[in-house]
C-alpha cells in the first residue's frame, strides 16, 4: 500500500490537467490522514476532513483580502505569501480563460477558496506551505508580474473583470462536516466525474461521480497519440519496473476493467495488474479514460477528457453557466452534500 501511495503521489505531481497540483495536495492530505499500514479509509474518518474538537475549534474562513496565503514556488523552492484576494485572482486566472462566463469564473473562485483552506487545515506543521504553485509556468496561481506578461495590453481590462467577479463571491466557502471542503477541480471529464476513491484511494462523500455530459462537446475531448514500442517499454520500465524485453508488444496489454464512471480501474500489463491511474502517470496520458491498441508497429492510445476527473469539471461549469445556471447551482452539482457559507 505504501508503495502504491508513493507512485500515486508522483503521478499526480507529473500529470494533471488544468490543475495537477490540486490533485497532488488533496492526495497528500488524504495520505496524511490515513492510518499507517492501513488502506485509506480503514480507520474512522480517515478519508474525511477532521471535525473540530469543539464548536469553533477550526479557524473561520477569512474574507478575501483579510489574510494571507502561504505558498511555495516549485521553480525556486522558496515560500512566499500572497493576500488571499490576490491568490484567488491569480488562481482563477491560472484555471480558466478570463473570457469564460461570469458564473463559471465565480464557481471556480469559490472552489479555489475552499480548496486552499482545506490545504491549510491539512498541513503537518504551521510553517508548511498551503500549496505548491508554479507561476512561471502558469500553474496553480499567477502572480501579478506573470499576469501582466500573460495578458499583455489586456491586463487592465482582464484584471478589472476578474477581480470584480472574485469580489462578488468574497468569503464564500464550501464546507462539509464543519470544515472547508477539498473542492478539487480539473479540465474535462469523460462525460461523468470520478469518485475520489478511484483516483486517490480514499472516499470523500462530496467527491463522488456526477453527470457532466456536456464535456463531450469540449475541444480536444478525445485525443489519440501514437507511441512506439520503445517509448512505451521505456516508460513501463522506468515508472513501474515492468520489463518488456523479449515480449510481443501486441500482447503487452490485456483487457481493462473500468470504474462505474468509465475510467480505467486496472488492466493487465505484461502479466501484472496495473491501476489505470498508474498507467496514466507512466505514459503521460491526458486522462485515465483511455484505450490502447497495437497498430502497425506502434501503440495508438486514445483518451477522453483531461485531468484526474474528481470534483469540478471546468468545461462542465462553463456549459452550465452558458445554460443559465448560477455559480451556486454549479457548485451544488459538482460537490453534492457540501454547504455554502460566508
Amino acid at each position: 500500500m505504501k508503495k502504491a501511495l508513493i507512485l500515486l503521489l508522483a503521478a499526480l505531481l507529473v500529470l494533471g490537467s488544468a490543475l495537477p497540483l490540486a490533485g497532488y495536495w488533496l492526495t497528500a492530505a488524504l495520505t496524511r490522514s490515513a492510518a499507517p499500514a492501513e488502506a485509506p479509509g480503514a480507520s474512522s474518518g480517515a478519508a474525511q476532513p477532521a471535525p473540530p474538537a469543539e464548536p469553533g475549534a477550526l479557524p473561520a474562513a477569512p474574507a478575501a483580502g483579510d489574510s494571507s496565503v502561504l505558498l511555495r514556488d516549485s521553480e525556486s523552492g522558496q515560500n512566499f505569501t500572497l493576500p488571499l484576494r490576490d491568490y484567488l485572482i491569480g488562481a482563477v486566472a491560472a484555471e480558466m480563460p478570463v473570457s469564460w462566463p461570469d458564473e463559471a469564473l465565480k464557481a471556480q473562485a469559490v472552489a479555489c477558496h475552499s480548496y486552499i483552506l482545506y490545504c491549510r487545515d491539512q498541513r503537518a506543521g504551521a510553517e508548511e506551505p498551503w500549496l505548491t504553485v508554479d507561476p512561471a509556468r502558469r500553474q496553480g496561481c499567477l502572480t501579478e508580474p506573470v499576469l501582466r506578461s500573460y495578458w499583455g495590453t489586456a491586463y487592465e481590462a482582464n484584471y478589472a473583470r476578474l477581480s470584480a467577479l472574485v469580489d462578488q463571491v468574497a468569503g464564500a466557502v464550501l464546507y462539509y462536516d464543519g470544515a472547508p471542503a477539498g473542492a478539487s477541480y480539473f479540465a474535462i471529464s469523460n462525460g461523468q466525474t470520478e469518485a475520489s476513491e478511484n483516483v486517490w484511494g480514499a472516499a470523500l462523500p462530496y467527491l463522488r461521480a456526477v453527470d457532466s455530459s456536456a464535456d463531450r462537446a469540449a475541444q480536444d475531448y478525445e485525443v489519440t497519440v501514437t507511441l512506439s514500442a520503445q517509448q512505451v517499454g521505456g516508460a513501463l520500465d522506468s515508472a513501474l519496473g515492468i520489463a518488456t524485453e523479449g515480449l510481443d508488444p501486441a500482447a503487452w496489454f490485456g483487457a481493462a476493467s473500468y470504474t462505474p464512471s468509465g475510467y480505467v480501474a486496472s488492466l493487465p500489463v505484461c502479466g501484472q495488474t496495473v491501476a489505470g491511474t498508474q498507467l496514466r502517470a507512466a505514459l503521460g496520458l491526458r486522462s485515465a479514460c483511455f484505450t490502447i491498441r497495437w497498430d502497425g508497429g506502434n501503440f495508438a492510445i486514445t483518451t477522453r477528457g483531461y485531468g484526474h476527473g474528481v470534483g469540478l469539471s471546468q468545461w462542465g461549469a462553463k456549459a452550465m453557466a452558458e445554460a443559465g445556471k448560477s455559480w451556486i447551482e454549479i457548485l451544488a452539482h459538482y460537490f453534492p452534500g457540501t454547504s455554502l457559507e460566508g
